[in-house]
């Protein structure tokens, strides 16, 4: 009788970048230690299209963006969530309505959407060049797309120094070439503006200093081909080469006309503006030349998700350095954090949401809960928030970081949830099980003393948490009890309610 192989199929994994002027999806195989790409998918939405003046997206670009989102839920079928990250960039970084966009996606994808910080969306493309070109030395990455262009200079895997610019070859074109006329007068426009958006960094870039330059993602790859096409069979991108292609791009009239070899129709209406900006950049940061990466922010996505199942977790890295930055008193943050996860692990939690997802953010919410204190003690809590906002937090997404912010707006003090933020990806019924966790570990934790605390039960059921304490517990800590008192007259006023026993002598 024959055996059959019965060793388990390689795990596949997926990314989508959701970008301004194209969607990509890419999916590998983890085969061993290493990614092996089994497909790739573009589609051109011209997403950054529909952004009117008022920066609500337009009814014409969404359907685009779902169509194309159908197309690759089918390539998707029978993937877990936790084997498929989607980054949406730019223009829903930007717009005012993104949320209906991500609620109608949510309908035709079974699969969160990351909306990401631009510096976020830097990194990775960055960790998606670094992987795809294991170049020596100190690299210059520069990303021009739809909306953004991002800059970046690193070393091996790790960051220097990165910005995303609001320049990118839809927008500029809506704002340079809207007409479709093509003139010198258009393209030094442009770069001009493109300089002045360079001007307050181009310093901090050439003081650091690089080895080699590489571009990524669609505008340079057009670039570059186009170059191929006219006999620089190098594909290198050069200072001279690009002063050419624009009095080339010049001589015609309209983006319609433009007949370049190398270039193809879907690129003619952004081409210009694309050439124009990263002309800029070369005259910004006095660059010589570039060579072309086929890596990029889904590739990022991908070696991430890779290495957050084998390696580390970049999010972690990021609170360590957070917490010493802000010089928390790690000892107390500790403590809450170890008493939230006791808490939370006794409570069955909301369905809809990996229960270990929720558990990290609440993790991280309590060992960063103080980093307003930094600031001042009044108001420390929405101090706390608004830096869990708006810094600069490798590895997280944007609703992340306002899930973190929402925890320690709501550690303490009145509970306004009438004034809670709106979420996508994260539902309120989730968050409510982690603000009422984070609220009684700080309380119980609030004498900050290095003495361990008893073991307590807890029972919830919605909004009516039971806590069980050691007998005699209270009245040997009556400070705590006041404190616990105080906190079950905010839950009473916010509709909740916190039941507190003491263990009987049966």
């Amino acid at each position: 009788m024959t055996k059959t192989n019965s060793s388990p199929q390689p795990r596949e994994i997926a990314a989508i970048d959701i970008g301004s002027n194209s969607f990509h999806m890419v999916v590998a195989r983890i085969v061993g230690q290493s990614l092996q790409i089994v497909s790739r998918h573009k589609q051109r939405v011209h997403l950054a299209s529909g952004l009117d003046k008022h920066l609500n997206l337009d009814q014409a670009a969404m359907n685009r963006g779902l169509s194309c989102l159908a197309m690759f839920a089918e390539r998707l079928q029978g993937f877990k969530p936790e084997n498929v990250r989607i980054a949406a960039t730019y223009t829903l970084r930007q717009a005012k309505n993104a949320h209906i966009f991500l609620q109608r996606a949510e309908r035709i994808l079974p699969f969160p959407i990351e909306i990401i910080p631009g510096t976020e969306e830097a990194r990775l493309i960055y960790l998606g060049v670094a992987h795809t070109q294991p170049d020596k030395g100190k690299k210059l990455v520069i990303d021009i797309g739809g909306g953004s262009t991002e800059l970046v200079i690193g070393e091996e895997f790790d960051t220097h120094i990165l910005y995303s610019k609001h320049m990118g070859c839809v927008s500029y074109n809506k704002l340079f070439f809207s007409n479709g006329k093509l003139s010198r007068k258009n393209i030094a426009a442009a770069q001009l503006a493109a300089r002045q958006k360079l001007e307050s960094i181009a310093s901090k870039y050439t003081d650091i200093g690089w080895d080699k330059t590489l571009g990524s993602s669609g505008t340079i790859k057009a670039i570059r081909e186009v170059l191929i096409a006219q006999g620089h069979s190098d594909g290198v991108i050069t200072s001279s080469r690009l002063h050419r292609l624009l009095d080339q791009i010049s001589a015609f009239k309209h983006q319609d006309d433009l007949e370049l070899p190398g270039l193809t129709d879907e690129r003619k209406p952004v081409f210009a503006a694309g050439v124009a900006i990263l002309s800029a950049v070369f005259e910004a940061l006095d660059i010589d030349d570039m060579h072309f990466s086929s890596g990029a922010l889904r590739e990022g996505l991908l070696y991430e998700m890779e290495q957050r199942f084998r390696h580390s977790d970049i999010r972690i890295r990021t609170a360590d350095a957070m917490a010493k930055q802000y010089n928390i008193d790690t000892t107390q943050a500790k403590r809450v954090q170890t008493t939230a996860i006791e808490i939370y692990d006794q409570i069955d939690t909301q369905p809809g949401m990996n229960k270990s997802e929720l558990s990290t953010l609440l993790s991280w919410g309590a060992l960063l809960h103080e980093v307003g204190l930094n600031i001042s003690y009044p108001g420390f809590h929405r101090h706390s928030a608004y830096l869990l906002r708006y810094s600069t937090m490798p590895g997280f997404n944007i609703e992340q970081q306002t899930v973190l912010s929402t925890l320690v707006r709501y550690q303490r003090k009145t509970l306004k949830l009438t004034e809670m933020p709106e979420l996508t990806i994260y539902k309120r019924k989730h968050l409510y099980p982690l603000i009422r966790t984070l609220r009684i570990a700080v309380v119980l934790n609030g004498q900050r003393s290095d003495e361990p605390l008893p073991h307590i039960k807890v029972k919830a059921d919605k909004e009516h948490w039971q806590l069980t304490l050691p007998k005699g517990w209270t009245t040997e800590n009556k400070l705590l009890a006041a404190d616990m008192r105080t906190e079950q007259e905010y839950w009473h006023k916010a509709g909740w309610m916190l039941e507190v026993n003491e263990l009987s002598d049966s």
